[in-house]
């Protein structure tokens, strides 16, 4: 993530309204049930009237955190995402290499996805068929997947090459999510893909963490 990405998302941050701890829960609340009604039934079973129902908030307040279904999917994929990053400060990933360490956090994470495969089909085409009107969201997904990328590589401060090779990475991590959950590639060729476009980060990062 460039310097000019930290102080926009700054700015953004700055910009919108802090939820009190009601509305926090609120939200939370909501994400949650849309996990698990997408767990259960995919993209279709996330209708916005049984998400209001099953998380106890009226229907017009669901509609003013999330506009629409495929706001909160997206959502819901930022949400996982920063659980993901948390873990990921909490325990970083082990490798001698820069690619190493990128692959193990990029593949800990298609784990996880793959013993949901429903909510994963649910998030993934959400973000991939969003429209302009979801494209904040969407850029803040993407952010958080640079982010975590060079958090796990340890990369502090990245030259432009460096991050067009992590934007490669992101890139082949999001091709291969949509060619397993389509079932034009296996587990095991997302893994191969993943980790070959990793290597592209070995020249450039550092070979261990000091």
């Amino acid at each position: 993530m460039t310097r000019a990405d930290e102080r926009a998302g700054a700015g953004a941050r700055a910009a919108a309204p802090a939820l009190t701890e009601r509305q926090e829960a609120r939200r939370r609340r909501i994400l949650r049930t849309s996990a698990r009604l997408a767990a259960r039934g995919g993209f279709d079973a996330v209708q916005m009237r049984e998400v209001a129902q099953e998380a106890q908030v009226a229907l017009g307040t669901l509609y003013r955190y999330f506009p629409s279904k495929v706001h909160l999917l997206v959502a819901t994929m930022q949400d996982r995402l920063e659980r993901l990053h948390a873990t990921l400060r909490e325990r970083p990933p082990e490798g001698r290499t820069a690619g190493e360490r990128a692959a193990r956090t990029l593949l800990r994470a298609f784990r996880a996805l793959r013993r949901e495969p429903l909510l994963a089909e649910a998030m993934v085409r959400a973000v991939t068929f969003a429209d302009r009107g979801v494209r904040p969201e969407v850029e803040r997904v993407s952010r958080r997947t640079t982010a975590i990328i060079l958090d796990a590589t340890g990369l502090a401060d990245p030259t432009p090459e460096q991050l067009r090779a992590v934007r490669v990475v992101e890139h082949t991590w999001h091709s291969a999510l949509i060619a397993w959950l389509s079932g034009r590639a296996s587990a095991a060729q997302v893994r191969a893909d993943i980790e070959t476009a990793c290597r592209l980060l070995d020249p450039m990062g550092p070979t261990a963490r000091d």
